[in-house]
């Protein structure tokens, strides 16, 4: 199974842009104008404080999209289960932790994954010659 490639939107974010690997067919969804509400069917409190939390932050640095609010509730319904379980003594399934730290990779929400996505709109730099090593435009 071919890995699946990163939008071009972050790979603009990100500056691993290039124009001659482009591909136009790709789908692109824009950033979404106002933070979302948690969805009715979140499981608990933990899930719905997770899931405004990281919506205002996702929000903030312009990455959340309309596609990508059903992988962050999952992702908050996950959360909100592992912590019942620690909350009552027990500890969460190697399953459950292995599928949640996925879908927070995919949303750039670890340290490595975060390294990947850099905020959208982020201020431009004085410098003009602050190019990160690359040409304009390559």
């Amino acid at each position: 199974m071919p890995t699946p490639r990163k939008p071009p939107k972050l790979k603009a974010l990100a500056g691993t842009d290039r124009p001659c690997r482009r591909n136009p067919d790709a789908v692109e969804f824009d950033p979404l104008s106002d933070v979302p509400d948690a969805p009715d069917w979140l499981p608990n409190a933990h899930a719905v404080r997770e899931f405004d939390r990281l919506a205002r932050i996702l929000h903030a640095n312009k990455i959340l999209t309309e596609a990508d609010v059903s992988a962050l509730a999952h992702s908050c319904a996950l959360h909100g289960k592992i912590v019942q379980l620690w909350t009552a003594g027990e500890a969460p399934t190697g399953h459950m932790m292995s599928q949640y730290r996925g879908l927070i990779n995919d949303l750039g929400l670890t340290p490595v994954s975060r390294g990947k996505v850099k905020p959208g709109d982020s201020a431009k730099s004085d410098n003009p010659f602050a190019t990160n090593g690359r040409k304009k435009g390559a």
